[in-house]
């Protein structure tokens, strides 16, 4: 019997949008997967020959690149920022919009200009590097995995680089966005080798997606 397909899927603000995706595409994952106590990462689904495992975003691209799992769901901000040539996402899926974007602090009149040289907070280095490196800026990111807001009002960096959905959290936190790198939405993923290797059980799930977002 061949072994389980894992399907990795994102914990946070993707994860209630993929819920139902996968529902209408067959998967149901088990009841202890919606224990809120349940400290489990991997879960048994409806189908026999699917597994889910639950991962923070930025391992969902590991995962699936390495082939420890063989599909999953994550957000194309973290495809742009790993660039894994081994991800294949096939479809965009149309959850979780957002964007991301450099902001500062909204009292702070100064523009980037001619600047040759900032320090921005961010989780992502690389597309912050090459989106600064697009204006002829050298940026040094300084890295950090949350509470990004922080770092103007505590002198760390006058520039951040984040995620936007409202931009609620930039006003509450006296800042403006001031540049937008990317836009952002949900995508399937599919390890490549596993595409070809796997492709009679993959390629049909995959066309589900397709069909449901209708992008046939």
């Amino acid at each position: 019997m061949a072994e389980p397909l894992i399907f990795a899927i994102p914990k946070g603000r993707i994860l209630d949008d993929a819920l139902p995706l996968l529902k209408q595409v067959g998967i149901v994952p088990e009841d202890a997967f919606f224990d809120k106590s349940n400290r489990s990462l991997m879960f048994r689904t409806n189908q026999d020959h699917v597994s889910i495992i639950r991962v923070r975003a930025f391992d969902v691209a590991t995962f699936v690149a390495h082939g420890a799992a063989q599909i999953g769901i994550v957000g194309s901000d973290v495809i742009e920022e790993f660039g894994y040539s081994e991800l294949y996402a096939p479809v965009d899926l149309g959850i979780g919009r957002c964007r991301l974007s450099v902001a500062q602090p909204k009292d702070d009149a100064k523009q980037i200009g001619n600047v040759g040289h900032i320090r921005v907070a961010t989780k992502y280095p690389n597309l912050t590097s090459r989106h600064f490196e697009s204006l002829g800026i050298q940026a040094e990111c300084v890295k950090l995995n949350g509470a990004m807001e922080l770092a103007p009002s505590l002198g760390l960096s006058r520039h951040i680089v984040d995620l936007v959905e409202s931009g609620s959290t930039l006003k509450a936190n006296n800042l403006v966005e001031t540049d937008r790198i990317l836009d952002i939405s949900g995508r399937l993923v599919v390890n490549r080798a596993a595409y070809k290797m796997r492709s009679k059980e993959l390629t049909p799930m995959v066309q589900k997606f397709r069909e449901l977002v209708g992008q046939v």
